[in-house]
């Protein structure tokens, strides 16, 4: 007030009084949308041009009307899967092998085994994750008679068992020998001596049977008051574990309710395959041991060979679910639903140790990623799963409520004792050694993991 038109101006103050305008006139159309709706909208948020991370946006609260038993976050992962939890973990060399996989699938969420690995390792991993019955050890200890109590330390270095199972070949689904535990062992000075010499034979175990129900052996484990109960088939086979120490952890959580299972009442299980030719035959493999649905791992989906593979796996293998990706718009998106992807990963840029954005210069914000992604995999009827960017369970809650049917989980699950790897201590803290996924082949990995031990 009181400015002439004759008063001079400097160009700084003709844009301070520009950029004010501005600014008043956005603050000014804000308030009347909030006077009136007292906040944003989905579609008015991600509708004005901005690109948002999970951590720029916020929910408001709503009235609540029901209890916490009658929430039900039942969901699908792909077009034919459904899921009791809409969790699942991340195809990641830190993450997810079959102990990982069994884990998520017991809790009723789902695994994808990495394919960092070698053919066999990652149709062995799928191959145990099938067989294993819920509620017993995923991967028991398993000795030959002929090994020496040496290797039985090593054990117990390098995984923490104390005991182990002896069988014919040293694996699981072969004739059970005996058991050998830390008190066998410990005061025998020839750490060379075979376990043959000290193992408890199998004439002398309490034994748990394959036909009985896990509530059956569970009590007769608990009434022979030993520590651990072999579970052995009609034929003498060991087949599975319980051990006291287990059902005392199981009593500790809460209930993990219902499995996550297949048609044939075997556990859930999804694995990631490449896009070469030699990846057609892993998809094949994979899926002659029954692995439910394949995820096509490439940080940048839209290309040509993601739809090449697509239109093999859908036309070779029908009954099995391919989850293509990632994405990040809809036009992405269009192309490989329009393929026939019975599911899409989402995200670019946004994982822990993901440096897409940085190197290539291309991503999205992941909140806004997910929600646009979203609206177009809804008219198709297709699931997204919502990759990286997950740091805290409120980010999972930001990922379903804008649209992803399934939240996959990589740094959240990998410093847990069923990630694969090692783990050291530094500065008195647990620590685990982790890979730059997706940066290295698989051989260049183990010769950095060997200099590094």
């Amino acid at each position: 007030h009181g400015v002439t038109s004759e008063t001079p101006r400097s160009h700084l103050q003709l844009e301070f009084t520009r950029s004010l305008n501005l600014i008043l006139f956005g603050l000014h159309l804000i308030n009347r949308f909030m006077a009136s709706s007292d906040g944003f909208a989905g579609a008015t948020l991600f509708n004005q041009g901005f690109c948002y991370t999970y951590d720029d946006v916020i929910f408001h609260p709503g009235f609540i009307d029901f209890s916490a038993d009658q929430v039900d976050l039942s969901t699908r992962v792909s077009r034919n899967i459904q899921l009791r939890m809409p969790l699942v973990s991340s195809p990641m060399d830190t993450v997810t092998e079959c102990e990982m996989a069994i884990a998520m699938a017991e809790v009723g969420g789902m695994g994808f085994l990495h394919y960092n690995m070698t053919l066999d390792e990652q149709v062995q991993n799928a191959r145990r994750v099938k067989a294993h019955t819920p509620g017993y050890i995923a991967q028991p200890a398993v000795l030959r008679a002929d090994s020496s109590i040496s290797e039985l330390d090593a054990l117990r270095t390098n995984r923490g068992f104390s005991s182990a199972c002896v069988s014919e070949d040293g694996l699981c689904g072969s004739t059970l020998l005996g058991l050998v535990t830390t008190r066998d062992a410990e005061l025998v000075r020839d750490r060379s001596t075979p376990l043959a010499d000290i193992m408890t034979p199998v004439s002398d175990l309490v034994l748990g049977s394959s036909t009985k129900s896990l509530q059956e052996n569970e009590r007769l484990l608990l009434e022979s008051k030993h520590g651990k109960l072999p579970i052995v088939d009609q034929q003498g086979n060991l087949v599975a574990l319980l051990t006291r120490a287990s059902y005392k952890d199981q009593l500790n959580r809460p209930p993990s309710g219902l499995p996550s299972l297949d048609t044939e009442g075997r556990i859930l299980c999804g694995a990631a395959i490449g896009t070469r030719d030699a990846d057609r035959l892993r998809a094949e493999a994979l899926a002659l041991v029954g692995v439910d649905a394949l995820i096509l791992d490439s940080s940048q989906g839209d290309s040509i060979y993601q739809l090449e593979m697509i239109k093999f796996l859908k036309h070779n293998l029908p009954k099995v679910d391919v989850i293509a990706g990632n994405v990040v718009t809809q036009n992405q998106a269009r192309r490989l639903l329009e393929a026939g992807a019975d599911g899409l990963r989402v995200g670019m840029g946004s994982g822990s140790i993901c440096t897409t954005q940085e190197v290539c210069a291309v991503g999205r914000g992941q909140a806004t990623a997910v929600y646009k992604v979203g609206q177009i995999a809804k008219d198709f009827g297709v699931p997204i799963l919502a990759d990286g960017g997950i740091q805290n369970s409120g980010h999972i809650v930001k990922a379903l409520s804008l649209g992803a049917s399934v939240a996959m989980c990589g740094s959240m699950f990998s410093g847990s004792t069923e990630a694969p790897g090692q783990y050291f201590f530094s500065r008195w803290r647990a620590c685990e050694k982790v890979s730059r996924y997706g940066k290295l082949r698989c051989d260049e990995e183990r010769k950095r993991f060997a200099l590094l031990e």
